[in-house]
């Protein structure tokens, strides 16, 4: 459905969003946690976010491309442009995702703390995230 993206106003599509959502989020925090058990150098938090929102945000947009959108690429090259513009839609909502996590470790100073910030800023981030897809990659 290249034409015009679906609302999520059908109760399925806000359970089938969610259930990615905590997909992506558990896929996040895993690959954080997997990262943070690999290396334990000077920069092993920050390796770890980056590693942990590049493989939740390759999973996020597959699922939703399939599952909420229905979208199909024209070609391999309209697939990337797509998924460029996905990942430059979810900048700002890194961006809030990041200020919780970041903050919560700032505050608590410790690892279980620092992820459920993430979990946190991951959901409302999320939440706005949709709204720019909808309007501006799978539209």
């Amino acid at each position: 459905m290249n034409s015009s993206a679906k609302s999520l106003a059908t109760p399925h599509l806000v359970v089938l969003y969610a259930l990615f959502a905590a997909l992506s989020i558990a896929a996040n925090i895993g690959l954080q946690k997997l990262s943070l058990m690999a290396y334990g150098g000077r920069f092993d938090v920050l390796l770890s976010v980056l590693v942990g929102t590049g493989g939740g945000l390759v999973l996020k947009f597959v699922l939703d491309k399939i599952w909420i959108f229905r979208y199909r690429h024209k070609n391999i090259s309209h697939g990337v442009a797509s998924f460029f513009l996905y990942s430059l839609m979810g900048v700002a909502t890194t961006v809030i995702f990041w200020g919780f996590e970041f903050g919560a470790d700032a505050i608590f100073h410790s690892e279980p703390a620092r992820f459920v910030g993430g979990a946190i800023g991951l959901t409302i981030g999320y939440v706005v995230k949709y709204q720019l897809d909808k309007r501006f990659v799978f539209s």
